[in-house]
């Protein structure tokens, strides 16, 4: 494959070509960027460390966790250096949704209260649970993870940066622990107390947001919850609620008030929450 070098002379252009290996291995594709829409690509303005040259290459590098629901592996995107173009990668984790052996989340009914599939045929599809139907279910989770995302993460939640979905994948930020490795979450670390109040204002600050946009997270914990050195970012989004619309959507408030309130007094560090709770109440109102 051959991709070409831009230079004006002469007030025309001159096309340089340079040969790019065709040879991926077993574990490789071509990036997918500029397959998918542009309303499947991550929010502006992008990261620097985004990767979006079309000779870029996906290497799969192993799994990072296994679940019920999604599996999520470590994926580089890389393009080598062509011309004066210097050669960049970054690591992403890819988010892959069931389709065949898909089963529906814990309590999802409730999750989905108040959410509509336009589609008639894949509404019954989804209603009579064939493949079809199975195959929505889970690209429908993945986009629903995707726009909460891109709604959170221009908001100021911190949350990976989604950098595009296609189909029932869904690739993000790699979060790592700042020597290479996957950052831990939340319930793995024993943070001193200091550090945990850094922690418990940032998560509020997060919850704060959240609410202010009318939502809650659903599950939050902290095993959703990933500790980067000083900084949290949470995860596991797919399910966030809509605290009004739903008619349960205090109750996942509350739950996750106490969810975390629960394990930072646990930790050393008093917390009420009841207090938090009130608190989000009027980012809500």
């Amino acid at each position: 494959m051959s991709f070409p070098e831009y230079e004006l002379t002469d007030n025309s252009f001159n096309f340089q070509f340079q040969s790019i290996d065709e040879n991926l291995g077993p574990d490789q594709r071509w990036s997918t960027w500029l397959d998918v829409e542009r309303g499947s690509r991550g929010p502006e303005p992008r990261p620097s460390w985004v990767v979006t040259e079309q000779a870029a290459i996906d290497t799969e590098l192993g799994v990072l966790k296994t679940g019920k629901e999604a599996d999520v592996f470590l994926v580089e995107r890389a393009v080598e250096a062509i011309g004066d173009n210097p050669a960049k990668s970054s690591l992403l984790a890819a988010k892959r949704y069931r389709t065949e052996e898909h089963r529906s989340f814990h309590r999802s009914t409730s999750y989905v209260e108040g959410r509509r599939t336009r589609n008639s045929r894949d509404s019954r599809a989804m209603a009579k649970k064939s493949a079809h139907g199975r195959s929505v279910a889970a690209g429908g989770w993945a986009y629903a993870e995707w726009e909460a995302l891109n709604r959170l993460w221009t908001a100021g939640v911190p949350v990976p940066y989604p950098v595009q979905v296609d189909g029932t994948e869904l690739l993000m930020e790699f979060i790592d622990d700042g020597q290479g490795g996957a950052a831990p979450r939340l319930a793995q670390v024993r943070p001193p107390k200091d550090l945990l109040e850094v922690y418990f204002e940032q998560l509020r600050n997060g919850m704060r947001e959240l609410a202010r946009a009318g939502l809650a997270h659903g599950d939050l914990s902290p095993y959703n919850v990933l500790a980067q050195t000083d900084r949290i970012v949470m995860i596991d989004l797919p399910q966030v609620v809509d605290i009004v619309g739903n008619p349960k959507g205090m109750d996942f408030l509350l739950r996750d008030c106490h969810n975390m309130a629960t394990w930072f007094t646990n930790r050393g560090l008093e917390t009420d929450e009841q207090e938090l709770f009130a608190d989000l109440l009027t980012m809500v109102f």
